[in-house]
């Protein structure tokens, strides 16, 4: 531990709170500040999900202040404060709701809201996968390393480039406002491993550090409990997608097989839902036997998916 946070860099607990507890110090000018800079980082990044821009997704992700009150939650359990835990808590909430409604207020104003829900934006954050989870906690020990260190302080943007807080939330608005409550549901549960993996980290983090306050243990023991019931529970749907992900692979290499001797012939997606694999060709009109695809597949997956092939007739032409 004295390799990762050296004694002469160390912050003590009084500069934590003064840098994650937005109740403590200036109080005022800290949440004016939360707040303002917030709301603009939800409207930056509601505007990148909608125009489908990477660059200024990015930029709402560096201006993002969300990061503040969920290590703050970190702190409050490290150290046995309920007051601290309850605060921050209630500030996320809050932002939540905050980013949330300006996703869905500007979705309302969309003229053809089904062109959003297939922007790379939405698409890449409402089916979270276990890798996505795996990031999330290691991202959140540089977060906690960055908070607790005087030195390395300047790798702050870099966290809340890759832990991601507002963007999910804004997708989460604008599908909500554009009718699509299934993704919303995906880009929320990016969004709380995220949190879950920043909260689990730094609290490891603050505690093995020394951080920890005596009289908490028991208090810390019920709040791991809590932690670890509901990283399962997201954990759990990320599983899922995966591998959602490694069969439509697995399915699409079997198609492509299929169709293989087909001049032209090829498969353009596949994607798995449950029991149901739906398979999508472009190609002439005669294709080999279904039959003999259901049995390829039924050899590379261990249950015998409902198979839907969607043919379009076409080519494509190369200039």
């Amino acid at each position: 531990m004295q390799h990762l946070l050296p004694t002469e860099q160390r912050r003590s607990v009084s500069e934590l709170h003064d840098r994650l507890d937005l109740s403590a110090g200036d109080r005022l000018a800290k949440r004016s500040a939360f707040w303002i800079m917030l709301t603009l980082s939800a409207v930056i990044a509601v505007s990148g999900v909608i125009g489908d821009s990477t660059a200024t997704v990015i930029g709402a992700m560096i201006v993002a202040p969300l990061s503040v009150p969920i290590l703050g939650i970190a702190l409050g359990i490290a150290t046995g404060s309920a007051a601290l835990i309850a605060r921050s808590l209630l500030l996320v909430l809050a932002g939540v709701a905050l980013v949330v409604g300006l996703g869905f207020l500007f979705a309302q104003v969309l003229p053809n809201p089904g062109d959003v829900l297939a922007n790379s934006q939405v698409l890449g954050r409402t089916s979270p996968k276990l890798m996505d989870l795996t990031a999330a906690l290691a991202t959140g020990l540089v977060a906690a390393v960055a908070v607790t260190r005087r030195d390395v302080g300047d790798v702050l943007p870099g966290v809340a480039i890759a832990i991601s807080l507002v963007p999910p939330l804004g997708v989460v608005g604008v599908c909500l406002g554009s009718g699509a409550p299934a993704s919303a549901l995906g880009a929320l549960v990016l969004f709380t491993s995220n949190v879950l993996a920043l909260i689990v980290t730094c609290t490891v983090v603050l505690v093995a550090a020394g951080y920890a306050t005596g009289g908490a243990g028991s208090r810390r023991g019920r709040a791991y409990v809590v932690l670890a019931a509901a990283l399962l529970l997201v954990a759990i749907p990320m599983v899922v997608n995966s591998l959602s992900t490694l069969w439509a692979g697995r399915i699409a290499d079997a198609a492509q097989s299929w169709i293989g001797d087909v001049p032209g012939a090829r498969v353009t997606d596949v994607s798995v839902d449950g029991h149901t694999a739906t398979i999508s060709i472009l190609g002439p009109p005669q294709l080999p036997d279904p039959a003999e695809l259901r049995r390829r597949v039924a050899e590379i997956v261990p249950w015998e998916p409902r198979m839907v092939i969607v043919h379009t007739v076409g080519s494509r032409t190369v200039e």
